[in-house]
């Protein structure tokens, strides 16, 4: 699994968009692998979002409520997972 990368599952019909911004450290990389990846895919389309390599996501981000990542957004709330950087360090 690439964390370097932004990765999408297919949007079929019936699934709601999750997505989920880390910023490539060990926290981000693990709550990507026992967080993200175990959303069932048939429910959720998951879109992967590395922060450090996307910066001009950071704003889009913020937008949705999200203060530190790793965070997953579905919908419009944000759950923040653990603590691996403010969005602040990554702009």
């Amino acid at each position: 699994m690439s964390s370097t990368t932004n990765t999408a599952t297919a949007n079929s019909a019936g699934t709601q968009k999750a997505t989920f911004y880390h910023a490539g450290c060990p926290v981000c990389i693990s709550a990507e692998e026992r967080v993200a990846r175990a959303l069932d895919p048939k429910t959720y389309a998951v879109e992967i979002v590395h922060l450090g390599d996307n910066k001009v996501r950071v704003s889009e981000a913020e937008a949705k409520g999200v203060k530190s990542v790793p965070a997953l957004v579905i919908g419009d709330d944000v759950f923040h997972v653990n603590f691996g950087a403010s969005l602040d360090a990554l702009k």
